[in-house]
């Protein structure tokens, strides 16, 4: 096993995690955003109301998106598996 390959395993896993964090990170940016905006202008400073509008809002992308996300996670780990002795050799 090389180096090269190692890197090229560790890139198209940070790769994989990236690309199915990241529609719940913009979820999670854009509902925050939006409730900033509120506690702006209607000026109620509550520390609640911040996270749990993010809380709900990621969980309807994690229902949304969570197909989505589990198809490539395990393509991911089954191309691992199924090039394991590849890898160990």
């Amino acid at each position: 096993m090389t180096g090269e390959l190692i890197i090229a395993i560790a890139e198209r896993a940070v790769w994989v995690i990236l690309l199915t964090s990241g529609p719940l990170l913009v979820v999670a940016l854009v509902t925050g955003l939006i409730v900033s905006i509120f506690q702006a202008t209607t000026q109620i400073q509550e520390q609640t109301l911040a996270f749990v509008p993010k809380i709900i809002a990621v969980l309807v992308a994690i229902v949304i998106f969570g197909p989505w996300i589990l198809a490539r996670v395990t393509a991911f780990a089954a191309d691992i598996f199924d090039n394991l002795v590849r890898y160990i050799g």
